[in-house]
């Protein structure tokens, strides 16, 4: 069966599309988004990267825990140690790393999901400062794979080249994880 059928049969049987409802999203970024506390001196930080992979693939590889674990936030040297990810509008994540002896916690919730075009989630890097940002990831076809573009908002401007490189790091991990073997993009792994 072809990848976008088996990604519509998913999405329709998970009821895992839709963004949050209006009154939920009204906030300082607008229709679609929270209300964020806004930074004085923020920046947006966007990121694009082609894959020769289908859009399908792509989309699938954010929301699969299984998957996500093995590029989202992780290096070559430092897997990621806890992924739990629930795919669905109002659903949350949290990625967990350990580097130079430091545990960071990555959180969430899913503001947006299109498949397999669209992907809107909040992100906290440390629970304890969980200063909140905004990630969009829109996966546009081209005619040999897919463009990610990534638009990270509220981010401080003093550390914008930083989240720029990780991002940078980050998608470069998706697309290796996305050419050493193929996967199912639509097996969703549940956490007990």
């Amino acid at each position: 069966m072809r990848a976008d059928v088996e990604l519509e049969m998913l999405v329709e049987s998970a009821g895992i599309a839709g963004r949050l409802p209006d009154d939920a999203a009204r906030g300082a970024l607008g229709s679609g988004r929270p209300r964020l506390r806004r930074r004085p001196r923020s920046t947006v930080v966007r990121v694009t990267r082609h894959f020769r992979a289908s859009v399908a693939h792509v989309f699938g590889a954010w929301l699969d825990a299984g998957t996500a674990g093995l590029w989202l936030f992780a290096t070559a040297s430092q897997p990621i140690e806890t992924v739990e990810i629930d795919p669905r509008v109002g659903g949350a994540f949290r990625l967990v790393e350990g580097r130079h002896g430091h545990i960071t916690e990555h959180t969430g919730r899913y503001l947006e999901i299109m498949p397999p075009r669209r992907i809107v989630f909040t992100l906290s890097m440390d629970v304890r400062a969980p200063d909140v940002t905004c990630v969009a990831v829109d996966i546009v076809p081209r005619p040999a794979g897919c463009r990610l573009v990534l638009a990270h908002e509220n981010v401080p401007a003093e550390a914008a080249e930083h989240i720029r490189g990780r991002w940078t790091g980050i998608l470069y991990g998706l697309g290796v994880t996305l050419e050493a073997a193929p996967f199912n993009t639509l097996e969703t792994r549940s956490n007990p």
